[in-house]
């Protein structure tokens, strides 16, 4: 038997699909927001560790001090539009060191002050990246 479609059920289906995707909009427009910010906060984190990175090899040769480590860490982080940064030499007079011993490199940034926008997840916390090094010579 064939069932005739009237137009009562058709207004009542476009209504269902109306209330369905108000209810599914909100939570489609949050996984959206919040997945741009995890890239975000994922490519600060890979940031730093790659300065922290670099700035041990600047550390590794010969004749360098804290200043040029730090100098070259800020040059990578403004190359990468990351603001305020903080860059820790451990320990701070690299030409005292004896070889054998480690240099750590620590990059600090807040996740507030590199958000693409009003950061949700990640209000008030802080990513860093590191790198600890031997010295060589």
């Amino acid at each position: 038997m064939i069932r005739r479609v009237s137009n009562r059920d058709v207004s009542t289906r476009r209504g269902i699909a109306a209330v369905e995707f108000a209810v599914c909009l909100p939570v489609l427009v949050l996984v959206v927001f919040a997945s741009i910010e995890a890239c975000t906060m994922v490519f600060l984190k890979e940031a730093l560790t790659m300065t922290a990175y670099e700035g041990s090899r600047v550390a590794l040769t010969p004749g360098m001090t804290s200043a040029d480590v730090t100098n070259a860490c800020q040059q990578i982080l403004t190359a990468r539009n990351i603001s305020s940064a903080t860059i820790s030499v451990v320990p701070n007079n690299l030409s005292t060191i004896p070889a054998g011993d480690p240099i750590a490199i620590t990059v600090t940034a807040p996740c507030s002050a590199n958000a693409v926008m009003p950061v949700w997840f990640y209000g008030g916390t802080s990513l860093n990246g590191a790198a600890v090094v031997m010295k060589e010579y």
